[in-house]
């Protein structure tokens, strides 16, 4: 495996010998829970038959530091501007940080060849630490920057034993509390449009929306489920699909306010009327939620304490590292108006 190299072995390396994910190798050198007691054992053999050694680089450099941290969106320019739960969690991390001196740094980061160039940035010791937007479950940046010892905040999680600090809302909660709203309201045929099924919060909201269900009616239906990927556009699609498969159904959750939008654009067209004969409840409470026609019942999650908690978190592990990860759920509410 490393013929012909002349550097020290890599954590990539590491990951093959040991026949497990870099996400993994990253957990065990930090310590970090849901790591079987097996794997670990087995990646620490890897470790030591390899002679690896985690770069300490980032943290050499913290006795002068930047006073600049980065925000990281893993999204394209489309859905960054499209999509005000951006722009929201930007000026919320802001005014986490207004008090303060330092710097913030927004990139967008989309490709793999962009990682890697951020990584290398951030090795380079100009930035005191990340905070990252918009995770997908396969994103392998936040491990990269572990084994830099670089503080890093995530908003959301890319899995149930998420290794990195984070900031994420009840989307559990929130989703069942959406469907128990539906249930309470007399509605007995309800769809949803999911998000990207490789991403936690959508997986989160889809499990919120079985669990009420099996609660009213003993069972989920497959077919009342519709998958988009938190785009106007997607919410168009699903809801026709929805409605060609179920033409009786009177009530329809999307897991954003955005998909719901699009929702509503697609029963207008069906002569659908909203909420007489199909509700319609979105998540987010974006400024987009008291624009529609009608105005949209929609699960409010607290964007605002989302960034300022994330900054928090960030400036505390900045100045006094943890041996732990950091964790902060935040409540969400249902905030009821004329769709639903």
């Amino acid at each position: 495996m490393t013929r012909g190299r002349t550097g020290p072995p890599t954590l990539e390396e590491v990951a093959a010998f040991a026949g497990v994910g870099r996400g993994t190798v990253s957990r065990v050198i930090n310590n970090a829970p849901g790591v079987k007691a097996a794997t670990r054992l087995t990646v620490e053999r890897a470790i030591a038959e390899l002679g690896y050694v985690p770069n300490h680089a980032a943290r050499a450099l913290a006795g002068s530091r930047t006073d600049a941290v980065a925000l990281v969106i893993t999204e394209t320019e489309r859905r960054f501007f499209a999509e005000p739960f951006f722009s929201d969690i930007v000026h919320a991390v802001g005014a986490g940080l207004a008090d303060t001196d330092i710097q913030l740094l927004l990139t967008l980061v989309r490709t793999e060849k962009e990682r890697q160039r951020f990584v290398q940035y951030a090795r380079a010791g100009r930035v005191d630490g990340v905070l990252m937007v918009s995770l997908h479950g396969d994103d392998p940046l936040p491990d990269m920057l572990a084994e830099l010892e670089l503080p890093t905040v995530l908003s959301g999680r890319r899995s149930s034993d998420e290794s990195v600090s984070y900031v994420d809302s009840d989307n559990v909660g929130g989703a069942r509390s959406a469907v128990r709203h539906l249930v309470d309201t007399g509605r007995r045929a309800i769809a949803t449009v999911t998000g990207p099924p490789d991403m936690y919060v959508a997986q989160c909201r889809l499990r919120g929306y079985e669990e009420e269900m099996r609660k009213a009616f003993g069972e989920v239906e497959a077919s009342l489920i519709a998958q988009g990927d938190f785009t106007e556009e997607s919410g168009r699609r699903a809801m026709a699909e929805l409605l060609e498969r179920h033409p009786e159904l009177d009530a329809v959750f999307a897991a954003s306010d955005i998909m719901a939008a699009g929702a509503l654009h697609t029963l207008r067209a069906a002569g659908r009327r909203v909420p007489q004969d199909v509700a319609v409840v979105g998540f987010d409470d974006s400024p987009l939620a008291q624009h529609t026609d009608p105005q949209l019942t929609t699960v409010r999650q607290p964007v605002e304490e989302m960034g300022r908690a994330m900054a928090r978190v960030l400036l505390e592990d900045i100045d006094e590292p943890s041996a732990a990860w950091r964790h902060v759920i935040l409540r969400t509410k249902l905030v009821v108006r004329a769709s639903a």
